[in-house]
C-alpha cells in the first residue's frame, strides 16, 4: 500500500497527467484507499506542495493606454534550476465564465545563483488580446504561472501575481480600447483593479459602443451624401458621361480632379505651377472635395461629367471612385500622378486575396492611360497594382520632390514654418508620421498605445518637440495629458507634409511611402514597428522590410528613444536606396511632366539615326519605315 501511495504522490507533485492539484476525491476513487489512507495522502500532499509553492513578488507594475508591462521574479524555492529551457512562465486570465487566455513572459537573467532565471518581463496590448481584437468583454483574474521541468515530468502551479514593490495601497487603473472595421466601430473600457491585501491584479472589459460608420453616417449637417445617394449619383454621372462623349474632346483642356483635397497643393500645385510660368494655352479647371463622402450638387455632378468626357487630359492624385466605371475616350488621357512615391507595402492589385484587396473583378485604376513614377524599377509595381500595362507607366519623377532641389524655396517654407510653429524655435524637430491600421478608410486607426507617451517625454523634452503628422484615414486620435502640451503637438491637419519634412532634424515612420521624400534630405530615420509581424500578414511588402528600410528599427518605445538620442545614418545603404527609387535627381520632374502634356506625350528628343543606306533608326535600333517617321 504504502508504494502505491508513494506513487500516487509522485503523481501529485510532478503532475503527469494533470495541470492543476488533483482533488482528493478524484484520488480517493482513483487509488481505492482506506481513509486512513487518504489521511495519509493528505499529509503527504500538504508537505509535498509547500515545496513546490510559487516565491514571487512583481517589480514594475506600468499601464500606458491598453498596454501592461509587468516584470517581476518567480520561482519554485525547493527546485533551483540552471536551464531556461525547463522554466516556462506565463500569465494566466481566467474568467468566471471559465474562459482562459495564457499570454507568455520572457525569462529574464538574474543575479540568484540557485535561481539564474527566475525573472520574467511582459508586454501585454489588451487591444489586440483576443485574436487581434480587444479583450473579449468579462472580468478576469490575472494570476502567474510556472512550469518547471523536474527530469520525469512538469511541475505546474498557478497564483496571483504577488507583492509589488514599494505599493503601499490598491491600485486603479482606465484607459479606453477601440475596435475599427467596415461596418463595426467599437469602443471599450478597460479597468485594472490591484488589491494589496490579496496581491491580486483583476482587470475588467466591457463595451462602450458599437456603430455602423455606413449606416450612422451624419449627412446634412456635414455637408455628406448617404451611401445610397452616392450610389444614385454614380449612376447619373455615368449617363451624363455618356452624353458628353458625344461632343468633341478640348485638346487644350486639362481637368485636375480629387476627392482628398481642397486647395491646389501637392503634385497638383507643381504642375500647375509649372502650366503658369509657361504661360501655355491650356484651359485648367480643378474639381476638388475633401472627401468621397462629401456632397456633390446635381449641378457639381453634371459640370464634373462634362469634364471628364471632352478634356483631353484628366490628372489625378489619389483613389477616385466615380471614374473607375468610365470608359476613356480615345485621343484623351486619364493619368495618375498619385501622392505616394517609390513602391513600399503593396498596394491595389498586389493585395489580391488579401483583407481589404481588390475583388478580381474590381473596375479600380484600370483605365489609368497613364501613371507617373518616380524610377523604372518600381514601374512593374505599380504596373501591377493598378492592373494596367506596363506600357502606361511613366517614370517621369514626381513632380512634388522636386521641392527637395529647390534651395530657395526649401528656405522659404522653413521661414513660413518658423512663423506657423513658433514651438520649433530653438529645438530638435522628431516628426512623427506613420501610416494607418485597416483595410481602407472606413476601418483606418493607428494603434496609440505601442507609444509610451510618457517615457518619451521624460527622455526627450528638455532638447526636443515630438510633432504629430498623423494620417487622415486614421479615426481614433492620441490621448495626450496637458502636462505634455509643451512638447507634443498635433500638426495633423497641415496638409503638405513634405514642408514639415524641411523643419524635421529625424522622422518617425513604420510602413509609410514618407520615407522615400525624407531620405533625399540625408537625415536620420527611424522605422517604430512594433507590429511588424502582423502587419506583414495582413499588408505584406513589394521588399523584404529589414533589407529594404534606410533607417535603424525600433521595436518598442525603449529602442525608440534611445536611437533619438543617438541618430544615425548608414551613408551607402541611404544612397543606394536614393538611387533605386528615383531615376533623376535633378529637380524637374515637373518639368519633365510638362513637357510631356505638351507634346502628347511624345519624346520630341526621341533619336532617329539614319544609317548608311538612308534608313531611319530608332533608339532601340529597329528600322523605321517612311510612313512612320515623325514631320519635320
Amino acid at each position: 500500500m504504502i508504494q502505491r501511495l508513494k506513487r500516487i504522490a509522485r503523481r501529485i507533485v510532478y503532475g503527469r497527467n494533470q495541470p492543476q492539484y488533483t482533488r482528493n476525491r478524484e484520488l480517493v476513487e482513483d487509488a481505492q484507499t482506506t481513509k486512513e489512507d487518504v489521511d495519509f495522502l493528505n499529509t503527504l500532499r500538504i508537505e509535498k506542495d509547500a515545496e513546490s509553492l510559487i516565491k514571487r513578488q512583481v517589480t514594475k507594475l506600468e499601464f500606458n493606454s491598453s498596454y501592461l508591462v509587468i516584470e517581476g521574479m518567480a520561482w519554485f524555492e525547493k527546485y533551483p534550476e540552471q536551464d531556461t529551457e525547463r522554466i516556462i512562465k506565463s500569465l494566466i486570465l481566467t474568467s468566471k465564465t471559465n474562459e482562459e487566455l495564457e499570454i507568455p513572459l520572457i525569462n529574464v537573467r538574474g543575479q540568484n545563483a540557485d535561481f539564474p532565471y527566475a525573472g520574467y518581463h511582459g508586454d501585454i496590448n489588451f487591444s489586440t488580446l483576443s485574436e487581434g481584437k480587444p479583450l473579449t468583454p468579462g472580468t478576469y483574474e490575472i494570476k502567474i504561472q510556472l512550469k518547471q521541468y523536474l527530469g520525469n515530468g512538469w511541475i505546474i502551479r498557478r497564483t496571483s501575481i504577488g507583492q509589488v514593490v514599494e505599493t503601499q495601497q490598491d491600485l486603479n487603473y482606465t484607459t479606453k480600447m477601440t475596435s475599427y472595421s467596415a461596418k463595426s466601430n467599437k469602443s471599450y473600457s478597460l479597468i485594472f483593479r490591484y488589491n494589496l491585501a490579496a496581491q491580486a491584479l483583476k482587470v475588467t472589459s466591457y463595451k462602450l459602443s458599437d456603430v455602423n460608420p455606413l449606416e450612422n453616417e451624419f449627412t446634412e449637417d456635414v455637408g455628406l451624401d448617404s451611401v445610397a445617394m452616392r450610389a444614385i449619383k454614380r449612376r447619373a454621372l455615368k449617363l451624363w458621361y455618356r452624353w458628353y462623349c458625344l461632343q468633341p474632346i478640348h485638346k487644350k483642356q486639362i481637368s485636375f480632379v480629387s476627392d482628398s483635397r481642397v486647395t491646389i497643393s501637392g503634385n497638383f500645385e507643381f504642375i500647375y505651377q509649372e502650366l503658369k510660368r509657361r504661360n501655355t494655352d491650356f484651359k485648367i479647371s480643378f474639381y476638388l472635395k475633401p472627401s468621397i463622402k462629401t456632397k456633390k450638387s446635381w449641378k457639381e455632378v453634371r459640370t464634373l461629367a462634362k469634364a471628364l468626357a471632352t478634356s483631353r487630359y484628366v490628372i489625378l492624385d489619389d483613389f477616385y471612385p466615380l471614374v473607375y466605371p468610365l470608359h476613356i475616350r480615345e485621343n484623351a488621357d486619364l493619368i495618375q500622378v498619385w501622392h505616394a512615391v517609390g513602391a513600399f507595402k503593396t498596394f491595389g492589385y498586389s493585395r489580391l486575396g488579401m483583407p481589404g484587396g481588390p475583388k478580381v473583378q474590381s473596375l479600380n485604376h484600370r483605365n489609368y492611360t497613364k501613371a507617373l513614377v518616380s524610377s523604372h524599377n518600381i514601374a512593374d509595381k505599380y504596373a501591377e497594382g493598378f492592373g494596367i500595362a506596363p506600357d502606361k507607366i511613366q517614370p517621369l519623377g514626381i513632380p512634388r520632390t522636386d521641392i527637395f532641389f529647390d534651395e530657395p524655396k526649401k528656405q522659404a517654407i522653413r521661414e513660413r514654418l518658423a512663423q506657423d510653429l513658433p514651438f520649433i524655435k530653438g529645438k530638435k524637430v522628431i516628426l512623427f508620421a506613420p501610416t494607418f491600421r485597416g483595410n481602407g478608410q472606413q476601418s483606418a486607426y493607428y494603434p496609440f498605445e505601442m507609444l509610451n507617451f510618457r517615457a518619451i517625454y521624460e527622455a526627450l523634452h528638455e532638447d526636443y518637440v515630438f510633432l504629430l503628422k498623423i494620417h487622415p484615414f486614421v479615426q481614433n486620435k492620441p490621448t495626450l495629458p496637458y502636462e505634455y502640451s509643451d512638447f507634443y503637438y498635433d500638426v495633423s491637419d497641415y496638409r503638405e507634409i513634405n514642408d514639415l519634412l524641411l523643419v524635421a532634424d529625424q522622422l518617425i515612420t513604420d510602413y509609410s511611402s514618407v520615407c522615400f521624400e525624407y531620405a533625399l534630405l540625408n537625415r536620420p530615420m527611424i522605422f517604430f514597428a512594433p507590429d511588424l509581424a502582423d502587419y506583414m500578414q495582413s499588408r505584406s511588402f513589394y521588399f523584404n522590410y529589414f533589407d529594404f528600410i534606410p533607417g535603424s528599427l525600433a521595436e518598442n518605445t525603449g529602442e525608440l528613444i534611445n536611437q533619438l538620442q543617438h541618430p544615425q545614418v548608414d551613408q551607402a545603404k541611404l544612397d543606394g536606396f536614393v538611387n533605386f527609387f528615383f531615376d533623376d535627381l535633378d529637380g524637374k520632374s515637373t518639368a519633365r511632366f510638362v513637357d510631356a502634356l505638351e507634346n502628347d506625350f511624345e519624346d520630341p528628343n526621341a533619336a532617329e539615326l539614319e544609317n548608311n543606306d538612308g534608313l531611319a533608326i530608332s533608339e532601340d535600333g529597329k528600322i523605321i519605315p517612311d510612313w512612320g517617321k515623325k514631320a519635320k
